[in-house]
């Protein structure tokens, strides 16, 4: 009897074993780190910097001050951003989601949401900065 529960445990092992590297090798494959330089601004919801609706995005979304949203340009969507895709930006503290685009004169280009202070996006003025995200 003792050799029959070795031989079930070893078995159920050596599944677990095989379950978790399938699980391994799916996870690796379905997600890349990528980087690159961008322009980085700041941007408010108020209509002289939008349009006159400018707490609704692009893509529809509510903005509301306080949220860790950005707009990026078209041509980061050819990079695999879009709309929802966090990503991080180098200096800044936390992750922010891809909730608007910018105009299409735009290229390169991330704009962080700063609600109402436009004093503050002022003073964060146009930086070169390293965007990181997972495709």
């Amino acid at each position: 009897m003792f050799d029959r529960q070795l031989s079930s445990s070893l078995e159920f092992f050596r599944w677990a074993i095989v379950v978790a590297a399938l699980g391994a090798c799916a996870c690796g494959t379905d997600s890349t780190e990528r980087s690159m330089v961008v322009s980085v601004s700041a941007y408010n919801s108020v209509a002289s910097q939008t349009n006159s609706e400018p707490t609704v995005t692009a893509w529809g979304d509510k903005l509301k001050p306080g949220m860790k949203a950005v707009a990026i340009s078209p041509d980061l969507l050819d990079e695999g951003l879009s709309h929802g895709s966090k990503l991080r930006i180098e200096g800044l503290k936390g992750t922010y989601v891809v909730l608007d685009k910018t105009n299409s004169r735009f290229t390169k280009r991330v704009d962080v949401y700063m609600g109402l202070d436009v004093e503050a996006a002022k003073e964060f003025g146009v930086k070169q900065l390293r965007i990181s995200w997972r495709q």
